[in-house]
């Protein structure tokens, strides 16, 4: 019935892996047209570092370093092609672990996977005591559908040491996206039980509520009675999914209101809510429930949609077609948007 809410993953404002490297040096979707490089650097904000550069010895450590802040600053301007240049010249002249994180991201990003993951091969050999390379050789397996890779190499993470927390959620997150559940709970409960952070138990909790398993409500209470400022969402709404899904529908609204009242823009609340109204058949107040996700996020294309779904309900179906067009325009791979315009013409 309609896409699912977002992955819990973005829900949670906890580790990523890519928090650490990758998103600083991506500000937008993509890059800016990058022109003429030497006409890019000659001017600021990058200018500065460009005739420090060019003043400098090109055989010594400073000029690495000065190369390495510019592409950071190109990185944060989305010129990443040309930062992948700078950061590639930093390393040539001072190996760092950090610049060979940063370039590897900078391949990444602009599109050069197989050179990302030669490169991150090499790193690994060169620095054997650092996970951050595997790590991201794995998230770059994952994005490119190599599943079994990334895989073994999480496994062969830890044959080497059995307690490293970090690939064993990584470990999770590559089963849960190959839907395999299970194993994913497995993964996870491991690396819970090394780092017990709220983050591994919210994502811990999250997946036992899709499979309707009573822990969720455990764990997310665990975390509530901690949370002295009263300020989090995520405990509050893995209840309403878990009441969802074993059709406690009182229960859910109930959590999916706190939610709102903690934070009234929380568009995934709105959403369920209404889809539980939806399905009891109280279409007018679902309707209003979801103009309430596109009155706060209006590039929401879900509530798009389920405003349709009210629309075709009650046999209004020319509204109806143009909310799931409206849906699709957000989202072109929102394949039942498709269909349902598709059904009603």
């Amino acid at each position: 019935m309609g896409k699912r809410s977002a992955s819990f993953f973005l829900l949670i404002c906890g580790i990523g892996f890519w928090a650490g490297f990758l998103l600083p040096a991506c500000n937008g979707s993509g890059d800016k047209k990058q022109g003429n490089a030497d006409s890019v650097l000659i001017r600021p904000p990058f200018s500065a570092l460009t005739d420090s550069i060019r003043q400098m010895d090109k055989d010594s450590g400073t000029v690495a370093g000065l190369y390495f802040r510019r592409g950071e600053l190109l990185s944060q301007n989305n010129l990443h092609e040309i930062a992948a240049k700078d950061y590639k010249r930093s390393w040539e002249l001072r190996h760092s672990e950090t610049t060979a994180l940063r370039y590897a991201s900078a391949l990444s990003i602009t599109g050069h996977t197989d050179e990302a993951v030669q490169w991150l091969k090499d790193c690994r050999k060169e620095f054997p005591s650092n996970d951050s390379f595997s790590r991201l050789l794995g998230d770059l397996y994952m994005q490119s559908g190599k599943m079994k890779e990334a895989l073994d190499l999480y496994d062969t993470m830890l044959k080497t040491d059995s307690l490293n927390f970090e690939a064993w959620y990584d470990k999770a997150l590559l089963l849960e996206k190959t839907k395999d559940t299970a194993g994913a709970i497995a993964a996870l409960k491991k690396a819970y039980a090394i780092q017990p952070v709220d983050t591994y138990a919210l994502e811990l909790a999250h997946m036992y509520a899709e499979k309707r398993n009573s822990a969720a409500l455990t764990i997310c209470d665990e975390v509530l009675r901690k949370d002295s400022t009263k300020e989090l969402l995520d405990p509050l709404f893995i209840e309403g999914i878990y009441y969802s899904n074993t059709g406690q529908n009182a229960k859910a609204i109930t959590q999916f209101d706190a939610c709102i009242r903690r934070d009234w823009k929380f568009t995934d609340a709105y959403l369920e809510k209404g889809i539980i109204l939806f399905r009891e058949r109280h279409y007018e107040e679902a309707q209003n429930v979801f103009t309430m996700t596109i009155t706060v996020s209006n590039t929401y294309p879900d509530g798009y949609f389920w405003i349709g779904r009210c629309y075709e309900a009650t046999g209004r179906k020319e509204e109806a077609i143009i909310y799931y067009q409206q849906a699709l325009a957000l989202d072109k791979d929102f394949t039942e948007a498709a269909e349902r315009i598709k059904n009603l013409k």
